[in-house]
Order: C-alpha cells, then structure tokens, then sequence
C-alpha cells in the first residue's frame, strides 16, 4: 500500500483530487487527537523507543502469512522515508509537485513554526484552540498547528501514541523532537513536534487512507519542511509572511508615513497599532520607499529630514522589533549598527525594515532596507538578511514626487523615537 513513495506525477494527483470529491459522509470524521482528549486505556502497549530510534509498531498478530509479511514491508519503507524525511530537513523544498497542490512554505502566526502546506489542497482556514487548522473541502485532508506553553516532550509523545482509535505503525523519539505515523480511525496520520525549553511546538497531518497515493508523499515532504523555532532573522528564500511586522516613520503631522516597499507589498490590508488602519499610496521598488497614508490621524511626531545628519561610521538604529523577538510585545527600540558604504552591520533583526537611521548626534541619516536572503552557497553558507541604508535624499526625492511636504525643523533623539511607529501587513 506504501509502494507509492517513489514518484508520484501529475497524472495521480489530478485522478485523486476528484475522488476526494466523492467520499462517502461516513469518512468524513474529525479523528480525536491526545492532545484534545483523554488518552484510550484499551491500546496495547508500545514497545520502548530509544532516543533516535526509529520503531515499528504494528500489533504482532497482523505479520503472520503473505499479507503480514507485505504489511512488514510497507512498514520499512515508511520508516525509511520518515528517517530520510527527518535527514532531508527544512532546507530541501520540494521542486516537483504539479501546481494542483499549491506548496508553499509559510509561517503560523498562531504557533511561531513554519511549514511546507498544499495551499491547494487544503483552502479552508480557521483557527484551534493551540494552533492553525487547514483542510480540504470535505474534510478529507487536515492540518492541524499546535503550541504548548508549558509541556515535557517525552510525556506527550507517550500520550500521542495512545490517543483515542490511533494506531502507531512507526514513531522515533529525539531530544528535542518526535514524530511519529499510523493510522487514527479511517485516516492516516503523522505528526511532528519539536521542544525547546519548556514549550513544545508540533504539526499534525491527517489524510484518507483512499487519497494515500497522492498524499503520502506530501505528507513527507510537510514533515521534512516543518520547523518548529525557526530563526526569523534567516527566512528561506520566497517565504512571504501571511502576515508581517515592520517599522514606519511619520515624515507629516497628518498621517503620512514612509516605510519599506518590499515589507508593503501584496497587503490586503495595513494597519498601525494604536491609531487605525492605513493605506499604501505609492512604492518605488528601486529604493524600497513606501508612502503610506494613515487616515484620521492628527499632530504625529514628524521626523525631520533636515541636511545636519552624517551618514558614516556609527549610527543607531531606532525601529519596532517583530513580536517573536519580543514575546509579543511592540516597544520602540533601538541598537547600534555602522555604515559601511550603503550597508548596515551588523543588519537588525526582522521588525526593523523601515525602521530608521539617526547618527551621534541623533540626527535623521536614512531608512533602514531590509533585503531576503540570498540562496545558501554550495561551501554550506548561511542565507541570511541584508542591511542597507536609504540616504536621506532618496527619501526627500520619493516624498517631493508624491506631493508630500516633510518636517524640516530640528527634532531632538527624545522626538526622533516618537515619530517610530510599528505597521502590521496582513496578506490573507
């Protein structure tokens, strides 16, 4: 039955999205996970893992004869394919699926972990009581986030294992992580969670059996992609947040702010904590400015564009950091950086694209341009975010061909800071 793990083409994907169409009311059941209910107490006891070790755990008495020793098989071949799953890692993003499946990697905002999903195949959104769930029309495929403040993985991993109607086939326990497949009523399942310090992030992808030839694969591919704490100042090429968090600064009393293009794009809406719900009038991608027009809002703290500023050797950097870098919360702050030419080292963390740049004296120097990662080199370099310095007269330029008047008075460092604002763009 698991022999479909070699190379699943376009042609099985289109013949198994029709059937998914097709399947009777009976199997289309919200299977009960542990981590919502109280563990079964009638499950025959699994045998013991060792950290790293990849077990099969199928009931004895299903290995006798043919159809056990082809189940024994089938069983291999799934664990081969977790344990290279689990080898393959984040990094190795499926180039090969047919566009009907819609892979995408993405981050949840409910739980902070980023994952691979088949956009296409799950459309319906909604949110959990400790994550994110996706699924497909009739419930047929489901995807399920969820995040545990306060959690030991080794216990939870043994309360998995005995969840209501689950039937492990495979699992392998780690330090810092699990997973583990089988079969959960009419689906087949498999999860993974991953632990650090006391919280425990994870993932849980569910499918019937009949959809198993298109969704296995899949299933191993959203495994190999899912990464529990991710580190977000180092964003895979092409990931666009669903919703993304930046810095503006007021350049107007009335509402006229100057951010980020490249943070401000593709937004289907924008808004600023505080003072309501904004609205992109005009970009220059070559710059990376953005005119952004905050409605309704009066007697902001401009930043004054003024010539006194020195745009060389050490600058601070004043902006709003990304609510995971600061347990949620959305103080200004700010950090030391020099200039090197255009660009900005040591480059600040996500949160700080529009933020801006003053020098010694506080003085307002340019906008920080936050660029993504290029690719990883062959020699094993990391891909990671670039900093560069929008100078002060590209803004001036951008401002003056959209009609905006910036402040020209000196502001002191102290209205340097209130003129810093955090912007939210929401993508879907």
């Amino acid at each position: 039955m698991r022999s479909a793990l070699a190379v699943i083409v376009v042609a099985s994907i289109a013949a198994a999205l029709p059937a998914l169409a097709k399947q009777p009311e009976t199997r289309r059941q919200t299977p009960t996970r542990g981590l919502s209910a109280a563990a079964a107490t009638n499950q025959p006891a699994a045998p013991a893992v060792r950290s790293g070790q990849l077990v099969s755990q199928r009931p004895q008495n299903s290995s006798r004869g043919r159809a056990g020793r082809s189940a024994a098989k089938a069983d291999n071949e799934l664990e081969g394919a977790i344990l290279a799953a689990l080898e393959r890692g984040a990094a190795a993003v499926p180039a090969n699926f047919p566009d009907g499946v819609g892979w995408r990697l993405i981050e949840d905002s409910a739980t902070g972990a980023r994952l691979g999903l088949p956009e296409k195949l799950v459309p319906r959104t909604s949110a959990s009581r400790i994550g994110s769930r996706w699924s497909s029309a009739q419930g047929q495929i489901q995807v399920e986030t969820f995040r545990l403040a306060e959690a030991t993985l080794p216990v939870l991993f043994e309360d998995e294992k005995k969840a209501t109607r689950r039937q492990v086939v495979a699992s392998v326990l780690k330090t810092d992580l699990f997973v583990m497949s089988g079969v959960q009523g009419l689906k087949n399942f498999f999860m993974r969670a991953e632990a650090r310090g006391g919280e425990v992030r994870g993932m849980t992808v569910l499918y019937d059996q009949a959809t198993e030839g298109t969704m296995e694969r899949i299933a191993l591919a959203m495994l190999a992609a899912y990464t529990g704490f991710p580190d977000i100042s180092a964003p895979p090429p092409g990931l666009r947040r669903a919703v993304d968090y930046g810095t503006a600064v007021a350049v107007t009393k009335d509402g006229d702010l100057v951010s980020s293009a490249r943070l401000t794009d593709q937004c289907r809406s924008i808004s600023v904590p505080g003072l309501g719900h904004a609205e992109r009038i005009a970009a220059d991608s070559v710059s990376d400015l953005a005119l952004i027009r905050l409605y309704g809002a009066h007697n902001l703290a401009p930043v004054a564009l003024t010539d006194e500023g020195r745009q060389s050797g050490d600058l601070r950097l004043i902006g709003v950091d990304d609510p995971l870098v600061q347990n949620g919360e959305g103080a200004v702050s700010s950090l030391p950086a020099q200039i090197k030419g255009s660009d900005i080292e040591p480059a600040p963390a996500p949160g700080f694209a529009g933020a801006i740049a003053v020098d010694a004296r506080g003085d307002f120097v340019g906008m920080v341009d936050l660029k993504p990662p290029a690719l990883a080199t062959a020699n094993g370099g990391s891909a990671r975010v670039t900093g560069t310095l929008v100078p002060l007269d590209s803004i001036r330029a951008f401002l003056k061909a959209h009609g905006v008047s910036p402040a020209l008075a000196a502001s002191a460092p102290s209205e340097a800071e209130q003129s810093v604002v955090r912007i939210i763009c929401v993508r879907n």
